[in-house]
């Protein structure tokens, strides 16, 4: 077994490392060009956010079987390209929970008591207490978006000193919320009503922007917004307006989407007088760094030596599944996401039915696969295959599994119905070839969908001329569709249309469907892509 270190790690994973015997070498700062050529030669290799393992990086990954992420987002790992090749790639999710908690709350107090310029006057030799005037905390209204481990931790030390909490998740009911928490089940009345806000989202398609101008401009003028999750949560040049505008009170930032940020926005944002910006600190204290590089090691060796693997995030490439199964693996996560793009409100069930040859086998690591496309779009990286079911379970939501071996006109057939508080919607998958996912089915309207890239799903009337003028809305705006498949029942003269297309589609182009007076419902859904092996049928 040899490892390859390819970024900073504290020294208490390298000692682990030594103490298990382990050979390994530390290259860290290696060009993508440099990288490429030198993973072949290891059985695995730790990195944190500095060494960016790209489908090129991959593409001859020799002996390379494992890649283990000191911290918690992989987003500089191809994971498509990784599981495609059989390379586990796993992270350290909760290494970084209090620290990043912590930085928050500084954050938020230092914005709050305008602590740095204080301090910056007070070291210029100014003796100024009046123009630093703060607010205090006790008493206010703290909105925490996002109630993850790090949202209730900042939520409770909130509580601790005094303040109000109201907490929105898209994928909590009220019941699954921390009772002193006052749970909001539309994100825009916590807009309206909090002092203070806090993210602790990851950044996913759904929660990209999720603070714009038109949210912005239904807080309070005298609202501070605090980000310590992810770059471009909150749009930054729609927070800088708002901050030179007045309506927004002040922010303070530890996340950017440019890193360093270079742009003219950027610097403009972390020099206004009311913004406290600090370089990605988040998980930056000699304990998060010393835990999630210990983590790190303990499952590398772990991994590698035939062991548990823990914290994987990418399914079928993780799972010690046979090879028959790993493409429901990647079926199963592709409906997930689907479904909870597709399906209004918070999840509340979800039941699964594995239908024909497959009922006879042990599919627990596929309904794994499940959970973690449900909860990816709100999740992103935080999800794996050990915690996955534990964070449903946390948001109250029931997975329920059921067996039967009959089934028409499939040999394998898998059914999805996930029941919100507000509607519930099926979906049915199945694999062609043994080994390319198909969707089949969405509540009863069959079809077949490929469960890749950009998809867009229309619910509709069923009525001529629908499918002339929904490509011709996507022409107009130069996006090239690539496959459309659609599913009618005359007795309902409702149908579902799907379509993949090459491009996201414009915001313009949604709204253009959602207005015609044959659509119900547009959902624009981006999946991330199938393996090579599995892209193609025939």
């Amino acid at each position: 077994m040899k490892i390859l270190v390819a970024d900073k790690l504290s020294q208490v994973g390298l000692d682990y490392l030594k103490a298990q015997n382990v050979d390994f070498d530390i290259k860290t700062g290696l060009s993508a060009e440099d990288l490429a050529k030198t993973i072949g030669q290891y059985d695995g290799i730790i990195i944190r956010s500095g060494a960016k393992l790209t489908a090129e990086v991959l593409a001859n990954p020799g002996r390379l079987r494992a890649v283990a992420r000191a911290g918690v987002g992989v987003d500089n790992v191809d994971l498509p390209t990784a599981t495609s090749r059989g390379i586990i790639v796993m992270n350290t999710p909760g290494g970084n929970t209090l620290s990043t908690a912590e930085l928050a709350v500084t954050l938020m107090m230092a914005l709050s008591r305008k602590v740095v310029p204080a301090a910056v006057s007070l070291r210029a030799g100014k003796w100024d207490r009046k123009s630093y005037e703060g607010t205090q905390l006790s008493g206010k209204t703290l909105g925490v978006i996002g109630l993850g481990r790090i949202g209730r931790t900042v939520a409770g030390i909130a509580m601790a000193m005094g303040m109000k909490v109201v907490g929105y998740d898209p994928m909590l009911t009220a019941a699954a919320v921390p009772e002193a928490v006052e749970f909001v089940a539309d994100v825009d009345e916590l807009y309206k009503v909090a002092d203070y806000i806090t993210v602790h989202v990851p950044k996913t398609d759904a929660t990209k922007g999720m603070i714009a101008a038109a949210q912005l401009a239904m807080m309070k003028p005298s609202v501070r917004l605090i980000n310590a999750a992810r770059g471009g949560i909150i749009d930054e040049k729609a927070l800088l307006a708002a901050l030179e505008a007045g309506t927004v009170a002040g922010a303070a930032l530890d996340v950017y989407t440019e890193e360093p940020p270079a742009s003219e926005h950027l610097r403009k944002l972390i020099e206004h007088p009311n913004v406290v910006a600090v370089p990605h600190l988040g998980a930056s204290t000699e304990e998060a760094q010393e835990g999630v590089a210990l983590e790190a090691a303990e499952i590398m060796v772990e991994a590698l030596r035939g062991g548990e693997i823990r914290n994987a995030v990418n399914v079928s490439g993780a799972t010690k599944l046979p090879e028959s199964l790993r493409p429901y693996a990647e079926l199963l996560s592709r409906m997930g996401t689907l479904l909870t793009n597709i399906t209004p409100g918070a999840i509340r069930k979800v039941e699964v039915v594995y239908r024909g040859e497959i009922a006879q086998q042990n599919m627990s690591a596929v309904t794994t696969a499940l959970t973690i496309g449900l909860l990816k779009p709100v999740l992103g990286d935080e999800l794996n295959l050990v915690n996955a079911p534990v964070l449903a379970k946390e948001r109250g939501i029931n997975i329920e599994t059921i067996t039967s071996e009959q089934v028409r006109d499939f040999a394998n057939l898998v059914q999805v119905e996930v029941t919100t508080d507000k509607v519930s919607r099926t979906a049915v998958g199945a694999i062609f070839g043994h080994k390319f996912p198909r969707v089949v089915a969405i509540d009863g309207h069959r079809m077949e969908m490929i469960p890749e890239g950009d998809v867009v799903i229309c619910f509709n009337d069923d009525q001529p001329g629908v499918i002339g003028k929904v490509g011709d809305a996507f022409g107009e705006a130069g996006v090239n569709i690539a496959s459309m498949t659609f599913g009618r029942r005359k007795a309902t003269n409702k149908a579902v249309l799907a379509l993949n297309v090459d491009t996201q589609p414009p915001a313009s182009v949604l709204e253009k469907l959602k207005a015609m007076p044959f659509m119900n419902e547009v959902y624009a859904v981006r999946l991330e892509t199938l393996p090579e092996q599995q892209r193609k049928n025939g």
